[in-house]
């Protein structure tokens, strides 16, 4: 009863129970994030990852900016129902160079995880410019107006460059050559060695709207068709060490 008696002092009063609801919020938060700093690496290195090519990486700005991540999650749990439904659990591995991730919270449509070249581009083009026409019950907006709006490399070196403040391993060659790069992506009959070479075979290179010219379709398009690409789970073996 005594020391029920002391603990009513703190619950009448307010300030000291502030501060000792904060100090146990920063004792908890240190012993969760002081350990991550002295641990040589958090996620496990996985063979085929690489950072998103500039049109991609514009795409993904595009994905985000108008919303998907609301209703499509990133993430396949290890479970086995949506293991059969989506492929292969997500890695951590294939989260590394998103800033934010895309991991999401809720589906109305499905997970995307593995969505790159499931379809044809052709079919991410219409089902984007109008979902019903290819799945009568979706609810999702149509985003045809993304294949009439013209994208400019102009900045995407910036925004690669922001995003290597933040850890994501562009090299001073990718950076400079982001603008040439953005544009052979989506040229299929330019000369891509430059931009595989930089970024790996594993690197799609179409016109991905059927359309003259980059537009934010074909970003949008071009990110969708290398999500769950990178991976070869065919050889993967997880880290039994972690």
């Amino acid at each position: 009863m005594a020391f029920l008696d002391k603990h009513k002092i703190i619950e009448k009063n307010a300030s000291i129970l502030l501060v000792l609801s904060l100090l146990v919020v920063l004792i908890g938060g240190l012993v969760q994030i002081v350990p991550l700093f002295y641990l040589q690496n958090t996620i496990e290195t996985v063979q085929g990852m690489r950072p998103y090519t500039p049109l991609e990486l514009a795409g993904r700005n595009i994905y985000i900016r108008e919303g998907c991540y609301v209703c499509h999650s990133q993430m396949i749990r290890p479970m086995r129902d949506e293991v059969e439904r989506y492929g292969h659990y997500s890695l951590a591995a294939e989260s590394m160079y998103d800033h934010p991730f895309q991991w999401g919270s809720k589906r109305t449509g499905p997970d995307l995880a593995r969505v790159g070249g499931k379809y044809s581009n052709a079919w991410h083009v219409d089902h984007l410019s109008n979902p019903e026409a290819i799945v009568p019950e979706s609810v999702m907006p149509k985003y045809a107006y993304l294949a009439a709006t013209p994208l400019s490399p102009e900045y995407i070196g910036d925004v690669m460059a922001t995003h290597r403040m933040v850890g994501v391993p562009y090299t001073d060659d990718e950076i400079a050559n982001a603008k040439a790069d953005f544009v052979t992506q989506d040229t299929p009959d330019a000369d891509a060695s430059g931009l595989l070479g930089r970024y790996g075979a594993k690197v799609t290179v179409a016109d991905f709207d059927g359309k003259p010219g980059v537009s934010e379709m074909d970003a949008l398009v071009a990110y969708l068709q290398m999500l769950g690409t990178l991976v070869d789970f065919s050889t993967f073996t997880p880290d039994a060490s972690r």
